[in-house]
């Protein structure tokens, strides 16, 4: 294959799937991870991507975020891996909040059988999942921060939450995001999603990021905390290697699902 028919179907396939890693290249072109390297320097020069450790992303602007409709369906196996993997950590009588996001969604399908819970959320596709599959019996109390909806994504954002969160003291803060980087820590798309998180950091015992394998290396629109505001990070195993061991050196304990 010539490299201009290469470079295009990388382009097809960053554009497709959100990003590329170096091995996927050499393993789908059968080329060196010199020639893949080239090739994604070369693509990023133009403008088609973006280049990152490891790989490449869509050369979208860093505050774009797609719809919650259409986050779900992207590497739905691995979040669902996630979500049972986060589930593991919530014990019986534990107080746990729940970030808005898709992975923090499938947390939910994992907490049937876990007694006296008290589970607080600002999103309402959180708050359906758990009436629709917890159905509120007396081990479950649920409470919605209020606020106000983000359109499209059903968070409830502003000072209401704030608020809430400010006066509440939780066991357990799931936490969803949208880049979780060595030099950046973790960032968020939208400015009003990240004053919620840092409430959530702020207030919880315990601070649990969930977040699949494509987040680690990217950096978004807003900063949200440093790496090390985090007790954990409940990832899949398509989570790069380096990445994740630079993340436990500095103390964070990183928990890989199997999502095969």
């Amino acid at each position: 294959m010539k490299s201009v028919e290469r470079h295009n179907k990388i382009v097809e396939i960053v554009l497709e799937n959100g990003r590329m890693s170096i091995a996927d290249i050499c393993k789908m072109f059968q080329v060196s991870e010199m020639t893949a390297r080239r090739d994604l320097n070369a693509l990023d020069r133009q403008g088609l991507l973006r280049r990152i450790h490891g790989g490449a992303i869509a050369n979208l602007g860093r505050s774009y975020e797609p719809s919650f409709q259409t986050r779900t369906f992207k590497n739905q196996s691995k979040k669902m891996a996630i979500g049972l993997k986060a589930a593991e950590l919530i014990y019986d009588g534990d107080s746990v909040a729940l970030d808005v996001g898709t992975t923090t969604l499938e947390i939910v399908a994992g907490l049937r059988g876990k007694r006296n819970l008290t589970i607080i959320t600002s999103c309402l596709q959180i708050a359906t999942r758990v009436v629709d599959q917890l159905s509120l019996d007396t081990d479950v109390r649920l409470v919605l921060t209020g606020g106000i909806i983000r359109p499209r994504e059903l968070s409830m954002i502003g000072p209401i939450p704030e608020h809430v969160y400010q006066d509440l003291h939780v066991d357990k803060a799931f936490i969803g995001i949208g880049g979780i980087s060595l030099e950046d820590g973790l960032t968020e798309y939208n400015i009003e999603d990240t004053q919620i998180k840092r409430m959530l950091i702020r207030s919880a015992h315990e601070k649990i990021v969930v977040a699949d394998g494509s987040k680690f290396g990217m950096t978004t629109f807003a900063s949200v905390a440093p790496l090390t505001a985090v007790d954990k990070i409940v990832t899949d195993n398509s989570a790069p290697a380096e990445i994740v061991e630079q993340i436990r050196k500095q103390g964070v304990e990183v928990i890989l699902a199997d999502a095969d």
